[in-house]
């Protein structure tokens, strides 16, 4: 991208206590599931720093995480270097995230957004329920979408949102706290993230049609 310094901070500090172990590092085809999606970040960035758990022996570009998410990604911001323009945040358990959605999230980025996040629309009913799992709400559907990563921001944007140390699910959430503006791009429905064995079971099936 003409006049943008992309960085790519994969998330990859979980301890796997739904998945049973560390899902990370599963083996999926001849690579662990970190590395498919350390290529695609690789691929769209000047640089890469993979976030490993606390305990993990590091090498160069990876640095330790903290026990939340939104903590693992603040340890990989204070490792991107201060000239990246672009930083683009993705989980290292959706390992089928291509190179295309990458550059979809940066390219809104570029354009103007603040943020960047890709997403499917929900196909399901959904229900709001209260702590007596008694149903409030049901919300439209059509205003609804699942989001995925990578979501790519404006660097200074996601260095503000971060400096309090907030916690989100997500970093889009956390920047729109903020009030900026956070735009959606098409997801992808191979771009699954990875939670339980059945789900590398899918994902080793997939590999072996994509490869």
């Amino acid at each position: 991208m003409p006049n943008e310094i992309v960085w790519t901070i994969v998330v990859a500090a979980g301890s796997g206590a739904r998945f049973g172990s560390p899902k990370q590092f599963a083996m999926l085809g001849d690579r662990r599931v970190l590395d498919w999606s350390v290529a695609s970040a690789s691929a769209v960035s000047a640089g890469v720093i993979v976030v490993l758990p606390p305990d993990a022996t590091l090498g160069e570009g990876q640095v330790a995480g903290g026990e939340t998410r939104s903590e693992s990604v603040r340890c990989g911001l204070r490792a991107v270097p201060p000239e990246a323009t672009i930083i683009c945040v993705h989980d290292a358990a959706r390992p089928f995230a291509t190179e295309h959605l990458f550059r979809e999230t940066i390219s809104q980025v570029h354009n103007g957004a603040d943020g960047a996040v890709p997403a499917i629309g929900v196909t399901d009913t959904i229900k709001q329920v209260d702590a007596q799992n008694v149903v409030v709400n049901t919300p439209d559907r059509s205003a609804l979408v699942a989001v995925q990563t990578p979501q790519a921001f404006r660097a200074a944007v996601l260095r503000e949102a971060h400096a309090s140390s907030p916690e989100g699910t997500d970093d889009a959430t956390l920047v729109e706290l903020l009030g900026k503006r956070v735009v959606v791009v098409a997801g992808e429905a191979l771009n699954r993230k990875l939670t339980a064995p059945e789900d590398l079971e899918w994902a080793r099936a997939t590999a072996r049609t994509e490869v």
